[in-house]
């Protein structure tokens, strides 16, 4: 198991494929974009597969999430996908994404065992998208949804980040949406990990002006939260249900406690938190011909440090140096 001191066990590993992505959003990286992993440290498709079977087999992972930048820019996803749906015990596997190209691949991966898919879209208006990714890509992305919907690659989550006069006027008209497509769509506070750190706790639009803008439109139900267990999101039923809304407060409702992440980079780092400081490389000693077992207890010792929580109210709290975009969602 990877069990950390406070008692949590991780079960859900997040691995980043790429820290690329062909969009710019204003919230993670700038418009002309960062300068890239170089690609001899980036893992092989091969070294993904064997930490990927390493957690499965051997730590106790139960579910898998391939994350970027945009993991669809990975040229053996698809590969990677199909030889994870083989492990025994085999993990559930999930994909997000900001489908841009997913209209190509979505049923391709679902034949190679892909369960599901997170989409991001953070407007519904072709004008904001452009200034808030710097790309004319809207369309793309509402076909890439509605492409994983019909390859059976559901529930599909649609991830909407609100900003301030920007956007925060589009939560009734997102929702609205989602339920008339038959998606499940969660809204996600603006966190500190944007690659110019300019954040700015003050200008958040937090998950209680996110549920007061809701509820002006929708009957919304707390759904049943001991069945969140250790899910980011807390869920309410729409007008009854059985539709549901779920809002990610990382900051101003911190789920830290539950959390039963780990989170691997595309360079073979294994990361604690979203918000760590700190990581343990696991390509180095695999390449240096560490057997699994090693690198298992590697990933063991570095869980059992992860910390309390996120720190993000804490007057000391530095944001990490890596963006989002080369950590993993």
């Amino acid at each position: 198991m990877l069990a950390d001191r406070y008692g949590r066990i991780a079960t859900d590993l997040r691995v980043s494929l790429t820290d690329r992505c062909n969009l710019r959003c204003t919230y993670c990286m700038p418009e002309e974009g960062l300068a890239w992993l170089p690609k001899p440290e980036l893992l092989t498709d091969d070294e993904v597969i064997r930490l990927v079977r390493i957690g499965a087999e051997r730590l106790g992972i139960r579910e898998v999430r391939f994350t970027g930048g945009e993991p669809l820019l990975r040229r053996g996803l698809v590969d990677i996908v199909a030889a994870c749906a083989q492990l025994d015990p085999r993990p559930e596997l999930s994909l997000t994404t900001n489908a841009v190209g997913l209209t190509r691949v979505a049923a391709t991966l679902a034949e190679a065992g892909l369960d599901r898919v997170n989409g991001s879209l953070d407007t519904l208006r072709a004008d904001r998208f452009e200034r808030l990714t710097h790309r004319r890509r809207l369309d793309d992305v509402l076909a890439g949804l509605a492409a994983a919907d019909a390859a059976g690659l559901s529930p599909v989550k649609v991830n909407a980040v609100l900003m301030r006069d920007v956007n925060d006027d589009e939560a009734p008209d997102l929702l609205a949406w989602a339920l008339d497509n038959g998606y499940e769509l969660r809204f996600i506070e603006q966190m500190p990990l944007d690659a110019q750190h300019a954040w700015n706790r003050a200008d958040m639009v937090t998950a209680g002006d996110i549920l007061a803008a809701l509820q002006e439109h929708f009957e919304l139900t707390p759904d049943t939260p001991e069945e969140r267990g250790s899910a980011p999101a807390e869920r309410w039923l729409v007008n009854g249900g059985p539709a549901r809304v779920g809002i990610i407060a990382s900051v101003t409702r911190p789920f830290c406690g539950t959390c039963d992440r780990t989170r691997l980079t595309a360079d073979g780092q294994v990361r604690t938190c979203l918000f760590a400081r700190e990581e343990s490389d696991l390509r180095g000693a695999m390449r240096a011909g560490a057997s699994d077992e090693e690198l298992a207890e590697r990933w063991r010792i570095a869980m059992a440090g992860k910390a309390a929580g996120h720190g993000i109210d804490n007057p000391e709290f530095l944001q990490p140096d890596r963006p989002m975009s080369a950590i993993g969602g």
